[in-house]
């Protein structure tokens, strides 16, 4: 019995150093569409009151994580009874990705017109600010579930030739590291103006070190919300391209004679365009709404 339980422990030891390794390659595999996470929520969770944007992020990390209770059974489910639908989700998701990437690229290309925010200030009504929050909030988890859907399916694309339970734990792990990472650092982000500005208010009228750090704080929030928009756009490219270089077969050896990051993006950037192209001809050929009078 005393050999039987030792063997069980190794056993166990052997699952959990193999869960280690898969969950720290994961891990990288979905870093990209982390880093766009990032960046989305961190768009989505500012312009709030000072005193709201916690409770408001707080409303939308719950949204998070009821996405990946919803996301992770279904999943498991696809990886045991269907597994090739993992691989076909996951390519799927790679032209979502490309497509998603191509369409940031050309807006910043080609002008168009800029939709105008609402800022949810003090000079709503309580009742107004409410409304206008849970708007925002049910924006943040919809765009937060299709993110989740991406990362489940990258990580368990990583994992789908393993045991079901090194799946299952290692997935797991990797939802909540998607959402307890990315929302804490969002967290500290949105909060790095109202830090700065009691830096200042604390400092000695107008100098001294506080002062320079509260002022910096100020002024980096909209410089760091912007960097995590063009690296998160750079990361779409790079892993839809890698799930189409090594899911696609006859894409294997496509641009072997590059670096392998810059085969990523090219590809990436080919397909996001196509994408692009095909949406707009689309589009194009819908009728358009009649506008009211």
């Amino acid at each position: 019995m005393a050999s039987g339980f030792f063997a069980l422990l190794d056993d166990i030891a052997a699952i959990m150093d193999d869960v280690a390794v898969m969950t720290k390659i994961t891990t990288k595999k979905t870093a990209g569409i982390l880093g766009d996470d990032l960046a989305v929520n961190a768009e989505k969770a500012s312009g709030f009151v000072s005193s709201r944007e916690i409770p408001v992020l707080w409303a939308i990390t719950k949204g998070s994580l009821l996405n990946k209770l919803i996301i992770l059974p279904l999943a498991f489910l696809l990886s045991a009874f269907v597994p090739v639908a993992i691989v076909i989700i996951l390519i799927l998701g790679g032209f979502y990705l490309a497509y998603e990437g191509a369409e940031k690229i050309y807006e910043f290309i080609v002008p168009h017109p800029k939709t105008v925010k609402v800022d949810l200030n003090e000079n709503l009504t309580k009742a107004e600010l409410l409304e206008a929050e849970q708007k925002k909030i049910k924006s943040a988890v919809l765009t937060d579930f299709i993110l989740s859907v991406e990362i489940v399916i990258i990580a368990l694309g990583t994992v789908v030739d393993e045991p079901l339970v090194t799946q299952i734990i290692v997935v797991s792990i990797v939802a909540l590291i998607a959402t307890v990472g990315v929302y804490g650092i969002v967290a500290l982000i949105v909060r790095m103006d109202d830090l700065g500005l009691r830096f200042i208010n604390k400092s000695n009228g107008g100098k001294g070190f506080l002062f320079n750090i509260g002022n910096f704080l100020v002024k980096a929030l909209p410089i760091v919300i912007k960097s995590l928009s063009v690296i998160g756009t750079i990361a779409l490219l790079l892993v839809s391209g890698g799930i189409f270089v090594h899911n696609v077969e006859f894409m294997h050896h496509f641009l072997e004679q590059i670096p392998a990051i810059l085969r990523d993006f090219i590809v990436g950037l080919i397909a996001g365009i196509a994408c692009l192209l095909l949406v707009s001809a689309v589009k194009a050929l819908l009728p358009k709404k009649k506008e009211a009078h």
